[in-house]
């Protein structure tokens, strides 16, 4: 489900109750370990943890407009939180390194596609894993690897 909302205060205050704590949890810990030269704003219907065209001009390579290259992206879906990491797609290491700590992390079996982590009990998002997982990934690093793997 995509929003119109124009900045992240007013897409959690459009939230339903029940999503508002967990979403802005989610949100803070993002905010707190993700590199420092990535921003936040809204891409693509949803929050956006993104790298600036002031750090990498050339941005993301689909669409006609320019579009920051993403990073993280969260939303509330229907059933469940969705938290969008692009460098675990990208990164198989990463993805491993996901996949091996996220039982350590939750009691719930691990629900995630190529790069979206389904959180369906949204009130026990494991935060520490997400917060460690925010800071394994340098802007640099993340650039690098979008144009090798993705930016063919």
């Amino acid at each position: 489900m995509t929003s119109k909302a124009s900045t992240p205060i007013e897409y959690i205050d459009q939230l339903p109750e029940d999503r508002k704590k967990p979403i802005s949890d989610l949100r803070n810990v993002i905010l707190k370990n993700i590199p420092a030269e990535l921003e936040e704003g809204m891409l693509y219907g949803m929050l956006g943890y993104y790298v600036p065209q002031s750090v990498y001009e050339p941005g993301y390579h689909v669409g006609k407009d320019y579009s920051p290259l993403p990073f993280i992206n969260v939303a509330s879906q229907k059933n469940f939180i969705a938290l969008y990491h692009s460098g675990i797609y990208a990164h198989p290491p990463l993805m491993e390194w996901f996949k091996e700590q996220y039982p350590k992390h939750s009691k719930y079996k691990l629900d995630m596609g190529k790069s979206c982590i389904r959180f369906k009990k949204v009130n026990d998002i494991p935060l520490e894993l997400i917060a460690e997982l925010c800071t394994k990934m340098s802007v640099k690093e993340w650039i690098g690897i979008y144009e090798s793997v993705i930016k063919k």
